[in-house]
Formats: structure tokens, sequence, C-alpha cells
């Protein structure tokens, strides 16, 4: 299982041992508000765990947890994983071969507009385009989800429209691997 790391965090493949970690940002009711509306339980949170787990053995990728190595503390978790049409998980995460590949994050609301969330997440583009050859990265969001937006925007992402994802509406955006290697050019050109 791949670790990524960035400056300031250090993206590990989520286990078991991160469950604690995990479960204090989705018992955060900001995090989870635009995503199921309330707040998870500790089960909720240890049956994504599960689930997340079996996406790394079928795929060789998945959720992480961000961990700053300063601390080991986790502050977040991000994904790329396939998307699904669907609310609910197949039983069998290889049913979701062949759809677009996602790239998600969530954070711990005490580290928020701290820049972590697009930092993690250009870190996990890399390892989409570089690593796993995508053409392209789909993320979804709530429409009224302002700040996921403008993370999406500070990645390179362009706004597609409403589309169906996990059975709801929601506001999708994506990047090309060549709008990501040329955004990574001028980066380059830049320093």
């Amino acid at each position: 299982m791949t670790i990524l790391l960035t400056h300031r965090l250090r993206l590990e493949p989520v286990v078991e041992a991160h469950l604690e970690g995990l479960f204090a940002i989705d018992r955060e009711p900001e995090v989870l508000h635009y995503i199921s509306g309330a707040p998870a339980t500790r089960e909720q949170t240890a049956a994504w765990v599960a689930r997340v787990q079996r996406c790394w053995a079928a795929w060789g990728f998945s959720w992480w947890a961000f961990v700053e190595p300063s601390s080991n503390r986790v502050v977040g978790t991000g994904c790329i994983q396939f998307a699904r049409r669907q609310a609910e998980s197949p039983a069998d995460p290889n049913a979701l071969r062949g759809n677009p590949l996602e790239i998600g994050w969530r954070l711990h609301p005490t580290f928020w507009r701290r820049g972590l969330a697009t930092e993690a997440a250009a870190r996990m583009a890399a390892f989409a385009f570089d690593d796993l050859k995508a053409d392209e990265l789909l993320a979804i969001r709530h429409p009224d989800n302002l700040a996921s937006q403008r993370t999406m925007e500070r990645l390179g992402m362009h706004y597609r429209g409403l589309e169906t994802w996990y059975g709801e509406l929601v506001a999708t955006h994506v990047l090309t691997s060549a709008r990501w290697q040329g955004l990574r050019s001028i980066g380059a050109a830049a320093t």
C-alpha cells in the first residue's frame, strides 16, 4: 500500500489504527454537513474503514489518512477511488472498475483554512495521473459547499455541471491529465 508525502503531511492508507482519529473527524457536525447531513457514529466510521480496506485490497488505492508528522494526529482523510452512480456500495469493489476515478477529501475543522486540503489533493492527483495513468479525475460536492469548490478550483478543476453520483444530484468538477501536466509545467517554470 502506497504512502504519499507532502510538505506538511504523511498520507497513510487507512487501517484500523486510524479509527479513533477518523471518528474524531466524522463526529464533527460541520465535517459531514454536506456529505451525510449528520455526524457519524463510531460504528459507522468502523464500517467505513472496513470498506476502505476492501478497496485497497481490490484496487491498490483508496482512502488515505492525513497524518501530521510532528504529532502523529489524523487531521483529515482523502481518496482516489472509483466513483459510483448508485447510493449503496457494491459488495465487491471490483464492480466499480471502469467507472471514472474520483478525488475527495475532508479535514477536522481545527485544520481548516490552512491549505492542507489543497496540498493533500495535489499529491493525490499526482499519484492518480503519474502512477495510475488516469486520463481524468472527478470531484463532487454538494452544490452549497463553496469551500470544497474553492479547493477544486485551486487544484485546477473545471465545473462540469450537476450530475448524479452516489444517488444524489451533485456539483461535478473535472481535471484532465493534459490540464494537470500543463499546470505542473507552468508551476515548474515559475520556480
